[in-house]
């Protein structure tokens, strides 16, 4: 394989799923009469249309494994665009190693699971299971990062407000122009990465901050506890919350923390009223960002009245869910919650 051209191995771009194109509706209601992760999903998309239909409630989603670059990018997207989505958490290599690195005019690649990963490191070719990235372009991606945290104010920065500079940067400099991070930015749809230097912008923000602190100049850093401390006051001032969660991880602890947060505040918010979980992890090893959702009710999170998990790969499944959203058609008379404007006064 090291003597193959590195074009043969990225030549094959992998696709993202479109809902818009593909009516789920009859194959979900189908599932409804069936067992195991089939009636699972259909409970969920049951859950996801109660949180789109029900204009008071503001939904979360969050985000944690490669299902961006799987082919689930669109899908976020088009939930942002539809004002499904009110806010959404997720882990950095969703957002700035997938997303933007999309938005860049970079691709991800088929490829296999099967192969030499010894070839593929000497070729600069990252692999995510079954997909091929170019490392070259990655590191691209990361001076990118870096480029933009030049032209700030230096000093420091919650996730969310960094990632909405990076929207305002994309709105002039994206190859492709609807990316999430650029979508959220123009419906005024908070993303919070609280992880953030676990990713591309780890690593620009750390060549921004050593060349700064060679000439003797002050930097950009990102400020986690603001990260809790805004996403909390999106609860606050949502009330009514419903949680879409693709994966477990950080996400989707930070996402429910807010109810505790909340109270710590002395405010009196209702636990989280609706709540999806997308994951394969098992509990009974502290897995499964440790609980299921019933368990998280007992920390006064989530509530156990309209709550799924769907012990699925979540590739396998996010696209019908959020189709048969989609096709329902309830989305068009909800209006957008423009969560991101509570800080523009701050």
């Amino acid at each position: 394989m090291s003597k193959q051209p590195k074009s043969s191995l990225l030549n094959e771009v992998v696709k993202h799923v479109d809902i818009k194109k593909i009516n789920s509706v009859e194959i979900v209601d189908a599932m409804r009469s069936m067992s195991f992760a089939s009636r699972e999903a259909a409970r969920a998309a049951d859950i996801l249309q109660m949180m789109v239909k029900e204009s008071s409630c503001s939904n979360i989603l969050t985000l944690a494994g490669s299902t961006s670059a799987g082919g689930c990018m669109q899908v976020y997207v088009d939930m942002v665009q539809c004002n499904m989505v009110d806010a959404v958490v997720s882990t950095g290599a969703s957002i700035i190693d997938m997303d933007f690195f999309e938005a860049l005019g970079y691709k991800h690649y088929k490829g296999t699971q099967h192969v030499d990963d010894a070839a593929l490191r000497s070729l600069y070719i990252d692999r995510i299971y079954d997909t091929y990235i170019d490392e070259e372009e990655l590191q691209a991606c990361d001076a990118a990062i870096k480029a933009i945290a030049d032209t700030l104010e230096p000093r420091p920065y919650s996730s969310r407000e960094f990632i909405a500079e990076i929207g305002k940067w994309l709105t002039l400099n994206a190859k492709k122009k609807e990316s999430l991070i650029q979508t959220c930015y123009e419906k005024n749809v908070p993303i919070f990465v609280p992880a953030f230097s676990d990713c591309s912008a780890g690593f620009g923000l750390v060549m921004h901050q050593t060349e700064r602190i060679k000439k003797g100049q002050p930097y950009v850093t990102i400020d986690s506890v603001a990260d809790f401390r805004e996403l909390t006051d999106v609860k606050i001032a949502a009330e009514v919350t419903g949680l879409f969660m693709v994966g477990g991880g950080v996400p989707k602890n930070f996402a429910q923390d807010t109810v505790v947060c909340a109270e710590c505040l002395g405010k009196n918010v209702p636990m989280h009223k609706y709540a999806v979980q997308i994951t394969v992890a098992d509990v009974r090893d502290g897995a499964c960002s440790s609980s299921t959702l019933k368990e998280a009710s007992s920390w006064g999170k989530v509530d156990t009245v309209y709550e799924q998990m769907v012990y699925a790969e979540a590739t396998t499944v996010v696209p019908l869910i959020a189709s048969y959203a989609y096709h329902k058609g309830d989305w068009e008379k909800r209006k957008p919650k423009n969560y991101a404007k509570l800080f523009l006064a701050k």
